[in-house]
């Protein structure tokens, strides 16, 4: 059966009741699909789109995607444990060396993003020869158990569209391993200065595990560039692995984007509603599961985050939901318009949902559908916005580029 993000979007609301008398288990794992449109603060409408749309590539079930601000490549993984290339003339090209991933459900390759910092003399401009990069994927355990983990590495390029991944190292793992498919979240993050390694770690679909602090699952964690804890982390006179954690109670972080002012913030997916954007501050807990704005998936009731003033709020939230892929914080030059907003990538819609900031708060301002759902967005180095669409079959997963219209 379908998990998670791979429920059809447009039967998740109508089929709620069906899964709920058939299998309870059936709708823990359809948390992180998508339902019906979700409202837009008082009213679900889509606006005008200020761009136009080109298909530039296509890949198989793509889940995330860096682009080199030196060369304008682009690094694309797909679920399966593929990782493709794609140089600024078009041209396609791979990269192997690949992890061996535990694929199934939400399982497999997930995030990848370039060391922060890496213009100097010393690498090839032309190609990305001695780029450092970090990988998140799910890793199998003893019996039929599976994890996240993150590994560094370092890219060899002898030719511009044919590299190999060199000194794979793991450097992070979830803690501990547990049955499931679902919500690894996996997503990574560098702090402005370079100097830190965010992760965030979903609670993989076991609830608890995210109000423990034993535990590194349902949490942020900080680490330093070679996956150790970071010096200053709420917990650091605690064991390993709190002494990692930054934020807690988190449910599954698939977005973590720092804005103009240095703060962090997350994209949560809720259960049946409740998707959320948090700001997050260290040592918060962010109440998963003693609080959100949806419900189990079984139509019992979850108490609402403005019953417990003692745990962090969201700063938005959704219900019914935009089943969030990532998110960005713009700051380009040709959509001048949106600067210092996010854009955010949308199953429900599909499409895209952006979102105003406002003070510790958010307000949704627009939505852009487009044909199908988004995985991915990134900024690129000249302002125009890369989505990756999310597709299983072959090549069904577009890379598509968003520049204006005018």
């Amino acid at each position: 059966m379908a998990t998670g993000d791979e429920i059809d979007v447009t039967k998740r609301n109508t089929s709620r009741s069906l899964l709920a008398a058939v299998s309870p288990v059936a709708f823990i794992l359809a948390s992180c699909g998508a339902a019906g449109s979700g409202d837009k603060a008082s009213a679900a409408t889509a606006d005008a789109a200020p761009f136009k749309v080109s298909q530039v590539a296509a890949f198989n079930e793509p889940w995330a995607m860096d682009i080199d601000k030196a060369t304008g490549a682009m690094i694309v993984t797909e679920k399966k444990g593929r990782i493709r290339l794609r140089l600024a003339d078009g041209t396609m090209g791979e990269v192997s060396g690949a992890p061996t991933v535990a694929y199934g459900g939400q399982g497999g390759l997930g995030d990848v993003i370039f060391a922060p910092d890496q213009t100097g003399k010393t690498l090839d401009a032309k190609t990305l020869n001695g780029r450092v990069v970090y990988l998140s994927w799910a890793e199998a355990g003893e019996g039929d158990t599976r994890g996240a983990a993150v590994g560094k590495g370092t890219l060899s390029c002898p030719q511009p569209a044919s590299c190999s991944l060199q000194g794979l190292t793991v450097i992070w793992r979830q803690v501990p391993k547990v049955t499931g498919e679902g919500h690894f979240s996996h997503r990574l993050v560098f702090s402005p200065d370079g100097k830190y390694l965010f992760v965030s770690s979903g609670e993989r679909q076991k609830f608890t595990p995210a109000q423990d602090l034993g535990t590194n699952l349902g949490k942020i964690v900080r680490l330093l560039p070679d996956g150790t804890p970071a010096p200053g982390n709420p917990f650091a006179d605690k064991g390993a692995p709190t002494n990692q954690i930054w934020s807690y109670g988190h449910r599954n972080v698939l977005g973590l984007v720092f804005d103009d002012k240095g703060r962090l913030w997350n994209l949560e997916h809720g259960p049946a509603g409740g998707d959320e954007i948090n700001l997050i501050k260290p040592g918060h807990n962010y109440g998963w599961p003693l609080v959100s704005d949806g419900d189990n998936y079984n139509g019992t009731p979850i108490p609402r985050h403005k019953t417990r003033p003692d745990l962090a709020a969201p700063a938005i939230s959704w219900n019914p939901v935009i089943a969030p892929g990532d998110f960005i914080f713009y700051t380009g030059q040709q959509f001048p318009q949106w600067q210092g907003q996010f854009l955010i990538a949308s199953f429900a819609l599909p499409g895209l949902v952006r979102v105003r900031i406002d003070g510790e708060k958010a307000v949704e301002e627009a939505r852009y559908p487009l044909d199908n759902r988004i995985r991915e967005i990134q900024q690129g180095p000249d302002g125009s916005i890369w989505l990756l669409e999310d597709g299983p079959a072959p090549d069904s997963g577009r890379l598509l580029h968003l520049t204006p219209s005018t």
